[in-house]
């Protein structure tokens, strides 16, 4: 059975418009991570200040400058909306789909299997990941660090497979620099290690230690070209930039006992396996195939090696970190996808039926009906008194998208022709991730999507007006009400630093300070807040003349 080259690119192109792009703009911004990254930019472009990050109006010091401009640019290009804060993330994730596709169809140029089928199944195990999906439609910034660091080291791949000493490899290691360089300006100094991470263990194995040291120079000097302007730049607006980020962002954060987000060596060893799904299941099948082909001579063999440095090392690296994130190991899923699609194409070569892709189809399968079994039961009766969605229609929606997934495994499991049986395994979660977009629990939209609610309270208010609120409703108060004078009410979470300068004084204040400031100011003032919060503040506050909440757990605003 012969598939056209034109079959595999519809299908791609199908999974990234349904699973990503159609859908991006139904869902409301979240707090904190996704009004923040439509805030700054959105500042930058009030303020024309293109040098200096600031939320709130604040400096905000915790990222370099690259991902606020790419996504001011998405923000001119679409308009301040939900979709345009997006389209960065999934854009990346796009285009590091691509990068994927075009390292596999490179190495198999010179294969006696040159279509496109394991090209095309490595960028659909890179989309269909859970977690690819899950950042990539979210608005931060790990989904473009990673394709940086993806094309850093694509390039540097195609460096090492081209003549010695010859303008070809000069022109791809150029290309990592920029990648390099790029990624520095988006996350830091991890930019730099991630591709040392995957590079030097390739080289190693490869017994091509000389290499490490000539091709080093190139990249080095294109990254430092690329990132010194505005590094000089900031460094001359904000002397203390370099200190704060690369302490507090870096050295505090890989190694300080009181490091954001600490976890044991072990997290993403233990959680890794649920980022992978559905591709978790076949991986002992790839690992069949992988074992046949590792030591295999000429480019496959040699990108199935690099690919395995690519994942494991960056991963221990990832993990010897104090500060974890689920988001943190993005980086390793092109490789993933990449040893995943030579694993299972080297099983297919056999033309015999593996078991153990049989049976990790199954395993996929039965893990799924649990979920949807557990999901109608608690949507039915309730867990301790809350279901996940008071409209019957959604809850329909997100029980017919895991159905969807175990009537494509059973085809997957019933199908003879093996690439058409992974291919339908592959492509199981395409619905499922499309009404994603519509069926975010109530709760959470409750607690982490004020914007519906912000957008009706602030009607028609005065622009002289003053607002208070607390730390973790600010980056959405500022983004819905194009505000950047916001009082800061109580603990001053991430805005701590950049409340510190002379310029910031009296915009972080304790609650007493606040009700004073309400007090001075009757008729003018709003204090927007959480409900927890204002559990706790409530018998310090004023009277306000008029409340509106959107739930217990949800938002107040309160007007004096």
């Amino acid at each position: 059975m012969q598939t056209r080259p034109i079959s595999y690119f519809l299908l791609l192109l199908s999974f990234f418009l349904i699973a990503y792009i159609f859908p991006l703009g139904a869902r409301d911004l979240v707090i904190p991570d996704e009004t923040r990254y439509g805030e700054i930019p959105r500042e930058m472009i009030a303020q024309n200040e293109w040098i200096v990050p600031k939320l709130n109006g604040l400096r905000y010091f915790e990222k370099p400058v690259l991902g606020y401009w790419v996504h001011a640019a998405s923000l001119l290009i679409f308009g301040e909306n939900n979709f345009a804060v997006r389209f960065p993330s999934v854009l990346a994730v796009g285009l590091s789909a691509l990068l994927v596709f075009g390292m596999v169809q490179r190495a198999l140029r010179n294969s006696s299997d040159k279509g496109p089928f394991p090209a095309t199944l490595a960028a659909l195990v890179y989309l269909s990941c859970i977690e690819v999906f899950g950042v990539g439609n979210t608005a931060v910034l790990d989904s473009l660090f990673a394709f940086l660091v993806t094309a850093s080291i694509c390039a540097f791949h195609g460096a090492c497979e081209a003549p010695s000493g010859s303008r070809r490899e000069k022109s791809f290691l150029v290309l990592a620099g920029l990648g390099c360089g790029l990624g520095f300006l988006t996350k830091g100094f991890l930019a730099l290690a991630v591709p040392v991470a995957a590079i030097v263990p390739f080289f190693i194995w490869e017994r091509r230690l000389a290499d490490i040291f000539r091709m080093s120079w190139i990249p080095i000097l294109t990254a430092c070209l690329v990132a010194l302007p505005w590094g000089l730049a900031i460094h001359f607006r904000e002397p203390d930039f370099w200190r704060f980020f690369f302490w507090n962002e870096h050295i505090r954060r890989f190694m300080a006992s009181n490091a954001q987000h600490k976890e044991s060596f072990w997290f993403f060893f233990l959680v890794a396996p649920a980022m992978f799904v559905p591709w978790t299941f076949l991986i002992p099948a790839a690992v069949a195939g992988i074992r046949d082909r590792v030591q295999e001579q000429g480019s496959r063999g040699r990108l199935i090696r690099f690919s395995l440095c690519w994942l494991i090392f960056p991963f221990l690296l990832f993990s010897l970190s104090k500060g974890k994130l689920l988001t943190y190991i993005l980086p390793c899923f092109p490789p993933f996808a990449i040893s995943v699609a030579f694993g299972l194409d080297a099983l297919f070569q056999k033309s015999r039926q593996s078991r153990l892709l049989q049976g990790g189809i199954l395993v996929n399968a039965f893990l799924f009906g649990l979920i949807l079994i557990g999901f109608g039961y608690v949507q039915a009766f309730g867990f301790e008194g809350i279901r996940p969605f008071e409209e019957f229609w959604k809850a329909g929606l997100a029980a017919t998208g895991v159905l969807c997934i175990l009537l494509m495994c059973w085809l997957a499991y019933r199908s003879t022709h093996q690439r058409k049986k992974v291919l339908l395994f592959g492509m199981a979660p395409f619905l499922l991730y499309f009404v994603t977009h519509f069926t975010i629990p109530d709760q959470t939209i409750e607690a982490k999507c004020p914007g519906p609610f912000l957008e009706k309270a602030i009607r028609g208010l005065p622009r002289d007006v003053l607002i208070l609120s607390d730390e973790e409703s600010v980056t959405a108060v500022c983004w819905y009400l194009k505000r950047s004078d916001v009082y800061v009410v109580g603990l001053p979470g991430e805005l701590d630093y950049g409340s510190e300068y002379p310029d910031a004084a009296g915009r972080l204040m304790e609650v007493q300070r606040a009700s004073d400031l309400i007090r001075q100011n009757p008729g003018k003032t709003i204090l927007i807040s959480q409900a927890e919060n204002i559990l706790q503040w409530r018998q310090e506050l004023p009277e306000p003349v008029f409340q509106e909440r959107s739930g217990p757990s949800g938002f107040v605003l309160f007007r004096y």
